[in-house]
């Protein structure tokens, strides 16, 4: 199980590498980041905004609600600037949310029902974790696209970079 210290520091190597992502997908040139590929979500924004759509659905199986939702992502895509304006203020939830949690807390484990109707009880750490290793995963479908761009990388953002860039405060 992960510490509450750990938690902490999860959601703020989430809420900076989504910084980091979004930068790099604004210094894009204009229409690159919504041009239609092939990938699963079709374009970067698309998919940057599935993560914020399964951070909604993880915020409520944190909360012990019902999401509502019956998809993993919009019908369509949002603009970079929509997109962001939303994961900025989700992964400030998911921060303070964080901030509240010890580990008694993040050791509860609370039944979720999953898109599709699956079923599964994990702990709030797991859920974490999972949600953390999901927005890594798809991070990388994206760092793929940036790939089709000409002269242009994904942006690094392991943890040692973090840890030697952002402030530990948590």
């Amino acid at each position: 199980m992960i510490p509450a210290k750990t938690a902490r520091m999860l959601t703020r190597y989430n809420t900076w590498s989504n910084k980091v992502w979004f930068d790099a997908l604004a210094a894009l040139p204009p229409g690159e980041d919504v041009k239609e590929r092939k990938s699963l979500f079709k374009n970067m924004v698309h998919t940057m905004n599935h993560n914020y759509i399964i951070d909604l659905i993880w915020q409520a199986h944190l909360e012990g609600r019902d999401h509502g939702m019956t998809a993993r992502n919009s019908a369509e895509s949002p603009t970079l600037a929509e997109w962001w304006a939303k994961q900025q203020a989700i992964d400030l939830w998911y921060e303070q949310w964080s901030d509240k949690q010890t580990d008694e807390t993040l050791a509860d484990r609370r039944p979720v029902v999953l898109i599709g109707g699956n079923r599964v009880v994990m702990s709030l750490a797991e859920m974490l974790l999972h949600l953390y290793h999901h927005t890594a995963y798809h991070r990388g479908f994206v760092g793929d696209m940036l790939y089709q761009v000409p002269g242009c990388r994904p942006p690094v953002t392991d943890l040692p970079v973090f840890l030697r860039e952002a402030p530990q405060n948590y």
